[in-house]
């Protein structure tokens, strides 16, 4: 493990292995660099895989001021510590933050985006749900507030909220609960400006569950439209944790598409 000094100061931590072109992993809300676990034997195989804890979990520091700026502006760190043309894979609120840090660096080869956290039609969330959220945080109860995020938001079935509850990461997602609320907040306030990536002319693989709610595919359609060199990827039968669920399936469809000249 080794720390990446991100523009604000903050130190992110960063593990990587494997050989070959580097890729950077940037997981989703809740998560951090263990969220990858079950691809990187496959994935260290074709690439120097490096994952990393985003800002406020595990062992990269944090600020008082939030903002998505800055988690956007540690990726682009991050790339440009590791040198060269990195390959960069964001899932959910990592895929947005991703995104976003295309226009931080040009050291970003090819993207692949899995269900980025970009809502099109406003809030999936309501008052009332981020006053349960808040008060949940304010008496400690984060596990209760981490199975109000998965269970109440994410919508996601009972047989994998268990099954995240009996893997070993459990506690750490607990322990960052307190980033969910300021994660559903920079969505909200999110806006999603195609003009912005016009010039963007990296490679893109939207991927996106076959059991997904429609709003995933909206925001890949709408994303594949305004990214000029962008595809969909169907992974059948999966919803948003298909890393965990269909570790082959996903690790097939990235590699495919990161090794297709």
């Amino acid at each position: 493990m080794e720390h990446i000094t991100s523009k604000d100061g903050t130190p992110i931590a960063c593990w990587h292995c494997g050989t070959g072109k580097p890729l950077l992993l940037v997981h989703g809300t809740t998560g951090d660099h263990s969220a990858w676990v079950s691809t990187l034997a496959e994935l260290q195989q074709h690439f120097n895989v490096w994952s990393m804890d985003r800002r406020g979990r595990g062992q990269s520091g944090d600020v008082n001021n939030y903002t998505l700026q800055r988690e956007c502006e540690d990726i682009a760190a991050v790339v440009d510590a590791i040198g060269g043309s990195v390959h960069l894979l964001g899932h959910s609120f990592g895929g947005l933050c991703a995104l976003e840090s295309t226009l931080m660096t040009s050291n970003i080869n090819k993207l692949v985006l899995y269900e980025p956290s970009i809502s099109l039609t406003g809030s999936d969330w309501s008052t009332e749900l981020e006053l349960r959220l808040q008060k949940l945080l304010d008496n400690g109860n984060r596990e209760e507030s981490l199975l109000l995020f998965f269970r109440d938001l994410l919508k996601a079935p009972n047989q994998e909220i268990v099954a995240l509850q009996a893997g070993s990461n459990w506690p750490i997602r607990i322990a960052a609960a307190h980033t969910i609320l300021r994660e559903l907040q920079s969505i909200d306030r999110y806006v999603f400006k195609p003009q912005r990536f016009h010039s963007l002319q990296n490679p893109v693989l939207l991927l996106v569950g076959g059991d997904s709610h429609p709003r995933r595919y909206a925001t890949a359609e709408t994303l594949q439209q305004s990214l000029s060199n962008s595809h969909m990827g169907i992974l059948p039968g999966q919803q948003h944790s298909a890393m965990r669920t269909a570790p082959d399936l996903f690790v097939h469809e990235v590699i495919e598409f990161l090794k297709a000249t």
